[in-house]
């Protein structure tokens, strides 16, 4: 009688291992999966992030790139309240042309079109985080109309995020 009931508790306790190890791995599982729904990529329409596995990132890895892809989507969208939101005020912006604008020059020319962005193509981003600042690097494919210059615009560039109170903001370096 001792001995089953010995062998009752234990293939119990056995049972509760199991269930705890399992509800373990359910928790960190739900957590990667919390961080993916957080960074829902599918809502940019008009950007195409290729050439890297975005289940790979860490969270903050994905929190930068998202936000460089939401202010990439801000763009074709001309959404200048967005940009707003996503670009720090003392940022400036040069040119391929080597033309350089404040912040509001550049918001500007996008808002009466001189800019107009139609889809942005993220290919082959890397993202390099170090404390609050971050750089994202990837080569653009831009379909736009820039000042009369209609056409795909292919170029590698270094976009850089600071972290302010949690939101990570486009900075110049």
């Amino acid at each position: 009688m001792k001995r089953a009931a010995g062998t009752r508790i234990a293939a119990i306790l056995s049972l509760l291992c199991c269930l705890i190890v399992s509800i373990s791995v359910s928790a960190e599982t739900t957590k990667e999966e919390d961080a993916m729904t957080q960074y829902d990529f599918t809502v940019f329409t008009n950007v195409e992030i290729t050439g890297i596995d975005l289940d790979s990132l860490a969270d903050d890895e994905l929190a930068v790139l998202y936000q460089a892809a939401r202010y990439c989507q801000a763009l074709t969208e001309a959404d200048i309240e967005t940009m707003r939101e996503i670009v720090s005020e003392d940022m400036t912006f040069t040119h391929m042309s080597g033309m350089k604008q404040t912040r509001e020059e550049y918001f500007a020319d996008v808002a009466d079109g001189s800019l107009t962005y139609c889809t942005i193509g993220m290919e082959n981003p890397e993202i390099e985080i170090d404390g609050d600042f971050a750089t994202v690097t990837y080569t653009a494919a831009l379909n736009a109309n820039a000042y009369g210059a209609r056409g795909t615009f292919r170029m590698k560039g270094s976009h850089h995020y600071e972290n302010r109170d949690g939101v990570w903001i486009a900075v110049n370096k």
